[in-house]
């Protein structure tokens, strides 16, 4: 037998400023899944992760929510860890790019590419917010768009033509933060010489590595001529400062890749049989593999391998790249409650269920997975429960009841234990080649084999005759030590059920060469129900919450909450409604009766509102832009006067007045015109 593999994995962290989604999801169960195959294998297979702490867009959110970005990012590593933990995501070390150990690579590294010759300064001009005293990265700058004049888009493209540009080129730029008119200024930056690493790339991105769609996307970049890499941003800012520079930091993207190696040295000093040179040595001859998704290609195909080279550490073995997730074929919606957070889903369903459908639709290449709802009901109740777990439950109450719980030396169906056998090398590859989708039609390819072998046999029926009771024993167990088989085949995805199985088996935690063997004159235990089907009211359920969730984290003004990865929200058009739909919206008149500051509240108003007939309360998220509420008193806006009222941490808000608004200061009442009266409907 060859000597077990020593594998070094990561998944690409989690930034620390927003939920985990199902999005998400995708990757780190992918991850897993194939890590506890490595496990089940018998191979040393060491699984590191970290969140991603540092930049600006932490900094501001911690300056909102008013707490330290420390407090704040340790606030959402609880949070990732708890919603991992729960999809049973197994990390063997789960750390924050905000630490020392961080902090002493990063420096290091940056030392070694500086005394090498592979760091460049020169002077750049950018925006300045003069109000935040703080440079301006382009996903902070709105303005108006230079090619089709469109307004309140970012500095970077427009979303209506799709035009490119830079900052400069808006017109009346804005700060998104402050809303002030940003200035031009000049700043030393510090750049890391991509260019000298051109010929290395060339060769290390056609080496294998990487999969072929993604090789030939990084060869354009290489054929157009790399660029030096802007590596530093000037305070404020929440990272790493730059050894020797006061004022200047790493750029998050700078230490977010090393943060692999630091979660890793992390579990190296707690774990004295671990080598962090074993691993990230130049001459490692362990494996490292890097799970990430196609749009950070870049980072890790171009920058990464080139700052470990140029500061002499091991460069990855393959990066595994994986394309985006959609949800009923379409891009996850926050109005149609398919943008669905990882705590949400586990509020309704099992982990096991999503982290099944995944793999029965995981290949190995990098195109998107649609997670159709109705698609992905049907196919684990079908796969898992019709098929996989039917077989236990028909077979083990006839031992049960017809020999105790004991399993007869017997095998009643020798082909089909041969061909089970006979199939675990192909099922092995297709895991080990990442392309799950494979292993799962393998496996239930099987397991259809062994439903049909069992139906055929008809054990409830031969039990009703006279003498037939050792031919239902032998059929029983046998069905049973095929049910085990599968549950060995499947037990990287699904470890709760296989957990589950091995306590009615009655026997130590599966490995995969146990394929080889079959249980005989083997004791049971009672059969308990393995996994029940998935209720649709559950799905609808949750997609409800999720809607609920997109209410919770608006203003009464309606606008989004950040989007979680760092980047200001910038959702697409809401789906078209029918005209009943908009129909039934009560939209009255009302009349500010009195409006006054809601204690411990940072955003809201309470304002007491007049309809006419009734007498509402409404919170409001326009304080920004009202900070004297009482200058509202006696003013007619409007409301929806059939709004669902909402419980909210200071009391029930009970309809939604009209706004509008960019946010900030810039947040507008509407009012009706003169002439209007309380409680009016607006038709």
């Amino acid at each position: 037998m060859s000597e077990p593999r020593k594998i070094l994995v990561t998944s690409a962290l989690p930034y620390a400023n927003g939920s985990i989604h199902l999005g998400h999801m995708l990757e780190y169960i992918q991850t897993d899944m194939w890590v506890r195959f490595q496990k089940h294998r018998g191979n040393q297979c060491i699984y590191v992760c970290a969140d991603d702490a540092h930049g600006s867009a932490i900094m501001l959110r911690a300056e909102k929510e008013g707490i330290t970005p420390e407090q704040l990012i340790a606030n959402v590593q609880a949070e990732h860890s708890a919603d991992f933990a729960d999809f049973l995501v197994d990390f063997d070390n789960f750390h924050s790019t905000h630490a020392e150990e961080n902090r002493e690579l990063s420096s290091q590294i940056y030392l070694k590419l500086r005394d090498a010759g592979h760091i460049a300064t020169r002077s750049i001009t950018q925006y300045f917010d003069p109000e935040k005293k703080m440079f301006l990265a382009d996903r902070f700058i709105k303005g108006t768009c230079p090619k089709c004049g469109t307004e309140d888009q970012y500095g970077d493209n427009c979303e209506k033509c799709g035009a490119t540009y830079a900052p400069t080129d808006l017109k009346d730029p804005k700060s998104a933060i402050s809303g002030a008119t940003p200035v031009l200024k000049d700043s030393q930056h510090f750049f890391f010489k991509l260019p000298d690493f051109q010929q290395m790339l060339q060769t290390w991105t056609r080496s294998g590595t990487l999969q072929d769609a993604v090789a030939n996307k990084i060869a354009e970049w290489l054929d157009a001529g790399l660029q030096q890499w802007d590596i530093s941003r000037d305070a404020p800012y929440f990272g790493f400062e730059i050894p020797d520079e006061p004022g200047k930091y790493f750029y998050v993207w700078l230490d977010a890749p090393i943060g692999y190696m630091a979660s890793f040295k992390n579990l190296c000093d707690r774990t004295p049989e671990l080598d962090f040179d074993a691993f990230w040595g130049k001459d490692s001859t362990a494996e490292l593999y890097h799970f990430i998704g196609k749009d950070i290609v870049n980072f890790h195909a171009l920058f990464w391998p080139a700052m470990l080279e140029g500061a002499g550490y091991r460069k990855p073995t393959g990066i595994n790249v994986h394309g985006y997730l959609t949800v009923n074929g379409q891009k996850m919606s926050k109005s149609r409650g398919t943008f669905i957070k990882a705590r949400t889903y586990l509020d309704h369903l099992s982990p096991e269920y999503l982290r099944y459908y995944y793999a029965a639709k995981l290949g190995r290449g990098v195109d998107d997975l649609d997670l159709n709802l109705e698609d992905f009901v049907q196919k684990v109740n079908s796969d898992l429960v019709g098929k996989v777990v039917n077989i236990a439950s028909r077979c083990a109450g006839f031992i049960n009841k017809g020999n105790a719980g004991v399993m007869v030396d017997t095998n009643a169906a020798p082909e089909l234990t041969e061909a089970f056998l006979a199939a675990a090398p192909g099922i092995a590859d297709a895991y080990e080649a990442r392309d799950f989708a494979r292993a799962m039609r393998e496996i239930m390819g099987l397991a259809d084999r062994a439903n049909a072998w069992i139906a055929d046999k008809a054990p409830w029926s031969l039990n009703k005759q006279e003498g037939k009771q050792d031919e239902v024993q032998a059929i029983c167990a046998t069905g049973v030590n095929l049910f085990r088989q599968l549950v060995i085949f499947l037990k990287p995805v699904l470890p709760l059920l296989a957990a589950d199985a091995e306590a009615f088996l009655n026997v130590a935690p599966l490995t995969w060469n146990d394929h080889a063997t079959l249980l005989a004159n083997h004791q049971l235990n009672e059969f308990k129900p393995l996994m029940t089907r998935i209720d649709p009211v559950k799905v609808q359920a949750m997609t409800d919450a999720s809607k609920e969730d997109l209410t919770a984290s608006q203003t009464d003004t309606g606008a989004a909450a950040p989007a979680g990865n760092g980047e200001l929200a910038k959702d697409p058009l809401s789906p078209e409604i029918e005209f009943d739909t908009f129909a039934a919206v009560d939209l009255r008149v009302a009349l500010i009766v009195k409006a006054e500051h809601v204690e411990g509240a940072d955003k809201l108003l309470r304002l007491t509102l007049d309809i006419g007939d009734e007498t509402r309360n409404v919170f409001s998220g326009i304080k920004s832009a009202y900070p004297d509420p009482s200058k509202l008193d006696g003013r007619l806006t409007m409301m929806i006067a059939n709004l669902k009222p909402r419980k909210m941490k200071f009391g029930i808000s009970e309809g939604m007045v009209m706004a509008a608004g960019p946010g900030g200061e810039e947040i507008y009442l509407l009012s009706p015109d003169s002439g209007a009266k309380p409680g009016q409907r607006i038709k």
